[in-house]
């Protein structure tokens, strides 16, 4: 249960709310369920705020480092260029959410909802995205290096010039996805949908494509050597 006092101390103001953080950096914070609000750059690092409803929340530039928002709802959130590194957002509801610069670089987002969110630019290295729903979500510039994507749904998603480098795509829906100029080098696509999706100019080097479904889909200028079909 979120402690009222915290939440009241939150609500009359970001910078009130920063300075009390940092003269109690061990306090442990609790606002799990606590209301959408204006909290751009707000330090909340390590807080507790599963199922908190931040629909359309301000979040931008916030540090939420470490913070568990596990089944929070973020649904059209702003939380662009916000630190969510190390985060907990198991089956949070992110959809069309501004993501875009955001660090979620080894953030927990399996079974989440980013269904035409905006996470261009946006960091998520070795992040856990397994089942997680990225359909037409704008991932292009992304980094998702060495991230959990196994059986996420990224049908229509925009990852141009992502980095996808050792990302592992096992059994992921990427239909009509653009994955041009894209780096899937030594990525595992091991029976991954791809039907349809543009990989014009895609690096596959040392990718796994074994048993990868790739009718119509678009291979022209894409580096396939050493590939594993």
């Amino acid at each position: 249960m979120a402690d009222q006092t915290q939440v009241d101390r939150l609500k009359a103001g970001v910078k009130g709310w920063n300075a009390w953080r940092d003269a109690n950096p061990k306090v442990n914070v609790d606002l799990s369920g606590v209301s959408r609000a204006d909290l751009n750059f707000a330090n909340l690092s390590q807080a507790d705020l599963s199922k908190a409803d931040l629909s359309g929340a301000n979040l931008s530039g916030a540090n939420l480092s470490g913070a568990d928002l596990f089944s929070a709802n973020l649904r059209d959130a702003n939380l662009s260029s916000a630190d969510l590194s190390g985060a907990d957002l198991l089956c949070a509801d992110l959809s069309s959410a501004n993501l875009s610069s955001a660090n979620l670089s080894s953030a927990n987002l399996r079974d989440a909802d980013l269904f035409s969110a905006n996470l261009s630019s946006a960091d998520l290295s070795s992040a856990n995205l397994n089942y997680a729903d990225l359909s037409r979500a704008d991932l292009s510039s992304a980094n998702v290096s060495s991230a959990n994507l196994s059986k996420a749904n990224l049908s229509r998603a925009n990852l141009s010039r992502a980095n996808l480098n050792g990302a592992d795509l096992f059994s992921a829906n990427v239909s009509r996805a653009d994955l041009s100029r894209a780096d899937l080098s030594s990525a595992n696509l091991r029976e991954a949908y791809l039907f349809s999706a543009n990989l014009s100019n895609a690096l596959l080097n040392n990718a796994d494509l074994f048993l990868a479904i790739l009718i119509r889909a678009r291979l022209d200028g894409a580096d396939l050597s050493g590939a594993k079909r």
